[in-house]
Order: C-alpha cells, then sequence, then structure tokens
C-alpha cells in the first residue's frame, strides 16, 4: 500500500470553498498530490467519521450577499477547527469571480479576524488552466482576464485584470504585491517579501505565478501560515509541508456503471464550445428556454420524457447554456437573480429525474448549476477521484436517488477541452 493508507492523525489541511465545482477542483490537485480528501457538501453536523489529510467544505457562497457569505465561511472555519484542522485554505474561482462589493475581501477578512492572524496571501493562479498572475495581472490564455470573455460574465462581470486593484475595492486590509522576481529567487526570498510587506502595514499579498514550479516554491514558503486564500493551483505546493507525496491509492474510486447524461447552466466561453463540440457529434441535445420555465411550463417533465427513451444510446445533454447577448436580453426580461436562479433550479430537479431514470455518470456544467443540482440530489459528501481535465475531478457519491452511489463530475463554467462533455466518460 501506498503512504495514504499508513498515515495516521488528524485533519492537515481544512478548506472553505465558495461553490461547489471549485471545492472539486481544490479536492482534485490535493489528490494528485498524495492527500486523502473527502468534500462535503455545506457544514456538516456531525464531527468527521473518517480519517483524511484534508477537508474541503464546499459552499454556495461566491454570489451570495457578503454577510452572508461572511456567516457561513465562518460556521465552515469553526467545523474545520473542531477537526483539528491544522492550516486553513479558502479557496476563490482561478478568475477570481468577484464585485467591488465582495465576496473575495470581506471573507477574508472575517477568516483573518477569526484566526488572530494579520497577514495572508491571495493567487488565483492555475497554470494548468492556463490562468497565471504576472505583475499582479490576472491572465486567462494568452490574454488578460477582461478580455477572455469574463468581462461578460452574467453574476461577476471581472473588467479589471489588476488584482491588486480588484481586492483592495473590497477589503479593509491594505493589499501588497510578490511578484515574479521574488518567487523565482525562491522560498527564503519569498518570506523574506512577506516579512518586508508586514512592515509596510500589508494585510493581503497578491503572488505572482507563471508556472506549476512556482505555485511549489510558493508552497514551502507558506508552511506554518494560519489562512492560505487562493485558486486551486497552491494545493499543490502545500501537501509536501506535511510530509505526504504523490500516491495513487488517493483517487481510487468504486466501478462505474448506469446511464450518462449531461445537464449545464454555465454560459461561459468554454462551455458554449462544449456544447456545441457534444451537438456536433449527433448525440442527443436538449436547450431549455428559461422563458418557458417563467410561463410556468412543465419544462423539467418535458425533459425528462425527452430523455427517457434516448439515454440507452449513450450520453444525452440537456443545457441552457447561451451566448452572452441571449443571456442578457433574458436578463432584462426577468432580472438577473430570478432568471438565473429560476433556471438552476429547473435544471437541477432535471438532473435529479434523470438519477431517478437510473444515469450513474453525470456531468454538470457550471458552479451555481453544480451547487443546485448536488443539493437536488441530497449529496452530503463526495468521495475525490481521477482527472479529467485540469481541476474537473470524477467523484463518488450516495444519493436517496441511487442509494448504491453515482459518478458526478462537476465543472466549473470555465474549465474543460472543447471535447469534455464526451471526453469524460471514457476516462470512467
Amino acid at each position: 500500500m501506498g503512504n495514504s493508507t499508513e498515515r495516521q492523525g488528524g485533519v492537515r489541511l481544512g478548506c472553505i470553498a465558495d461553490d461547489f465545482t471549485g471545492a472539486t477542483d481544490l479536492a482534485n490537485n490535493l489528490v494528485r498530490a498524495g492527500m486523502r480528501v473527502v468534500q462535503t457538501i455545506g457544514v456538516p453536523a456531525a464531527p468527521l467519521d473518517t480519517q483524511v489529510d484534508a477537508v474541503v467544505v464546499a459552499l454556495k457562497s461566491r454570489t451570495i450577499a457578503p454577510e452572508q457569505a461572511v456567516a457561513q465561511s465562518l460556521a465552515a472555519l469553526q467545523w474545520l477547527q473542531e477537526q483539528g484542522a491544522e492550516q486553513i485554505y479558502f479557496k476563490y474561482c482561478s478568475t477570481f469571480d468577484s464585485t467591488p462589493e465582495g465576496n473575495i475581501g470581506p471573507v477574508t477578512d472575517a477568516l483573518m479576524q477569526a484566526l488572530g492572524t494579520d497577514f495572508t496571501i491571495a493567487t488565483p493562479a492555475f497554470p494548468d488552466n492556463k490562468r497565471t498572475v504576472f505583475k499582479g495581472y490576472l491572465f486567462a490564455g494568452d490574454v488578460l482576464l477582461n478580455e477572455s470573455g469574463m468581462q461578460d460574465h452574467p453574476l461577476t462581470p471581472m473588467k479589471d485584470p489588476n488584482l491588486v486593484r480588484v481586492l483592495q475595492a473590497q477589503t479593509q486590509k491594505k493589499v501588497g504585491l510578490v511578484d515574479y522576481q521574488t518567487i523565482a529567487q525562491g522560498a527564503d526570498a519569498i518570506r523574506a517579501r512577506f516579512a518586508a510587506l508586514q512592515a509596510e502595514g500589508v494585510g493581503i499579498a497578491i503572488v505572482d505565478a507563471l508556472a506549476n514550479a512556482d505555485l511549489v516554491t510558493l508552497g514551502a514558503a507558506l508552511q506554518g501560515m494560519p489562512l492560505v486564500t487562493a485558486g486551486s493551483g497552491v494545493a499543490i505546493g502545500l501537501p509536501q509541508n506535511f510530509g505526504i507525496a504523490p500516491d495513487s491509492q488517493a483517487a481510487a474510486l468504486p466501478a462505474a456503471e448506469g446511464l450518462q447524461a449531461v445537464v449545464s447552466g454555465s454560459c461561459s466561453v468554454a462551455t458554449n464550445q462544449q456544447v456545441a463540440a457534444f451537438i456536433a457529434t449527433g448525440r442527443p441535445a436538449l436547450a431549455i428556454d428559461p422563458l418557458r420555465i417563467a410561463e410556468g411550463a412543465d419544462v423539467r417533465g418535458e425533459a425528462l420524457a425527452w430523455a427517457r427513451d434516448k439515454l440507452a444510446g449513450g450520453p444525452v445533454l440537456v443545457y441552457s447554456t447561451a451566448e452572452p447577448a441571449s443571456v442578457r436580453a433574458i436578463q432584462g426580461r426577468l432580472g438577473v437573480e430570478q432568471a438565473g436562479a429560476m433556471v438552476e433550479q429547473t435544471i437541477a430537479g432535471i438532473a435529479r429525474g434523470l438519477v431517478e431514470l437510473g444515469v450513474r455518470q453525470l456531468v454538470v456544467a457550471g458552479g451555481e448549476t453544480s451547487g443546485a443540482c448536488v443539493q437536488a440530489l441530497q449529496i452530503a459528501q463526495m468521495r475525490i477521484g481521477a482527472q479529467i481535465d485540469p481541476g474537473v475531478p470524477w467523484c463518488h457519491a450516495l444519493s436517496p436517488a441511487a442509494p448504491q452511489g453515482l459518478h458526478i463530475a462537476l465543472k466549473s463554467g470555465n474549465f474543460g477541452t472543447p471535447d469534455f462533455f464526451t471526453k469524460a466518460f471514457s476516462r470512467l
């Protein structure tokens, strides 16, 4: 057996994720680095009943009111501390999704106060998914964040790629920068820069990272830091601090069986491409019309009736994904929050119905959509398995709709190659 089955002791790393796909993204990187990981859906009511190295508490707090996000995050922190977590990790999206009001800044401030620490870092860098930070500016692929399509995000449009400015607008702390030149000099130089920034009154440091090697170097410098805030990328550099090395046993899941389906509520550029690629294969795909939902039509029932006789032939897709102009038109008629919540709940109901029809391999696209689907399926915990694409693993979970368990992949809207919806099933 590998080291993952021989290790003893309590929770080393306690993680708070602001959405469900982000939680599996983080858990995926920790598993790849050898940690045994369980992901909980919300804050558990009972103590942890299994021995793992890391726990990821998945919240649905990215786009709720800042005060609610703070309250939920503090509740997660308290539970993780009760499980003995040695270090806390606040995880947000690699596109730093946030508005001038929050929620990244307010949650970070609250966690720092609760932990009694006056300094932490912030970096959404995830080079495996082409998210890099240079001189404090966030790049998505070869373009700045505000040129990547994120400027059209329906809930958290990102129009400024300068993370120091973005975060400073929503935190009470002074925000500084640790640039790539310091990172290149190694962990000791990074720690020295931390100390210098603290002496200047800086409470949160945006950190550059251009490659995975930068994150591994940064990880060594974060040993013993009470709170780390980041996307999922930094996770690859933290297990080493606890004497943990990669171990294939950490990603083992039960064998896959049952029918296959994809549900998608994301309107990101990447997911639009994935929907188009799936349709181009000739496989069954059904578009959901938000206006018909608003009119009271039984869209859920219609979708399940459509899917019932098609599932036996292979994966089907049910989607509300649309181009930015179409999304804005719908939001203009229904309102941003009403349109989003209405579609999420409909797709979540469809996902539950598909599982009741025998689907046991389910791909869900979109952070908010994933949260709604997991809640509709009444999933409490997930075991994290092997990676499909960077940031997206297969997971295994129990649900009242699937008492023996189902495999589920929660895909962030921006993640995955164009063929993700078909490739995912081949990986099982």
